[in-house]
């Protein structure tokens, strides 16, 4: 997959360009169905599948420190947009000029124009230019004004799910509840965050006989407060372990941490990135009367964590 970070870079229109826009947080199933939408079109007219996202989340932008965490952050997106077998990823730096264009300026002098396309995939309630003036509506008056195949994709469903339609809003929900379990089926994978390990409260392995993994988040959305049965990514190898998100009231510091205790695993990992996979949440965090009692909790975290990993399908990178 060819990755392009400005309009800039683009020196001549793609060939029979096949498109789709989005902000796709999380790559989540919904989302990947439009790729395998605009890759098969893309094979059927020997074109170019396009994906076209934009880099920081326009919230950001748009409305300053009133924005949702995200589901994945870019390095992650682009990992999992390319296992999708997109040929070109158009990362867009957004502005607010470039948020001021008219919906007629993004059709006509980005997507045609510059980047050549025959076809776009979106889905139903797709917005886009400036105050998300353009609707599906308008695309479809552009469409015979300039001649390109306009596709709108089906919603899909989530099984088991009230809400009955995968979203980015859903899955930052879910987590935001503890429920990461209920996100898979959402992801097509586990919900994973990833940071650099750094020096954490000298406590879990001094203390606790637990040596722990503390790690930095950058942007992430990050799961309840609590405990959780995970599986961590470092070295290029895959490890059980158990999680703690919170702010340990045992020893009533009132900090927050990500900690992670890597089952079997004495490695010195210090300034590292890894990545945490979370199966399923153990427990509410809770504050206990001293060291001894943690540690005689976290042995019991450490056993429901291997049941549930021993019966659970969790390879992922």
């Amino acid at each position: 997959m060819k990755i392009i970070r400005n309009l800039d870079e683009i020196n001549e229109p793609f060939k029979r360009a096949v498109v789709t826009i989005g902000n796709f947080d999380g790559v989540h199933l919904g989302h990947q169905a439009l790729f395998h939408e605009v890759v098969e079109k893309a094979d059927t007219i020997d074109g170019t599948s396009i994906a076209i996202t934009f880099e920081p989340h326009p919230m950001r932008v748009l409305n300053g420190a009133n924005h949702p965490p995200l589901i994945t952050i870019l390095d992650q997106k682009i990992e999992l947009i390319q296992r999708l077998d997109i040929d070109v990823l158009i990362v867009v730096p957004f502005t607010r000029r470039f948020a001021a264009l008219t919906p007629r300026e993004f059709v006509e002098d980005v997507l045609i124009r510059k980047i050549g396309m025959v076809a776009i995939v979106v889905g139903k309630d797709y917005t886009f230019g400036r105050n998300r003036e353009g609707t599906v509506g308008m695309l479809k008056t552009f469409a015979e004004l300039f001649d390109f195949k306009l596709l709108l994709a089906d919603w899909i469903g989530a099984n088991r799910d009230p809400e009955g339609r995968i979203s980015s809003t859903r899955i930052r929900e879910l987590v935001n509840e503890g429920k990461v379990d209920e996100v898979h089926p959402l992801l097509g994978r586990y919900y994973q965050i990833r940071g650099t390990v750094t020096t954490g409260r000298n406590r879990g392995g001094r203390l606790l006989g637990f040596p722990t993994a503390n790690i930095i988040l950058q942007d992430e959305l990050c799961p309840k407060t609590g405990v959780y049965a995970v599986t961590v990514v470092c070295e290029g190898q895959q490890f059980d372990g158990v999680a703690n998100i919170g702010y340990s009231p045992t020893f009533d510091d009132h900090l927050f941490t990500v900690e992670v205790y890597i089952l079997d695993f004495d490695r010195n990992i210090y300034g590292q990135r890894i990545r945490v996979n979370f199966i399923k949440r153990i427990r509410n965090e809770l504050k206990f009367s001293g060291i001894a009692e943690l540690s005689e909790q976290i042995k019991k975290d450490v056993i429901e964590a291997r049941t549930i990993l021993s019966t659970t399908v969790h390879v992922q990178s």
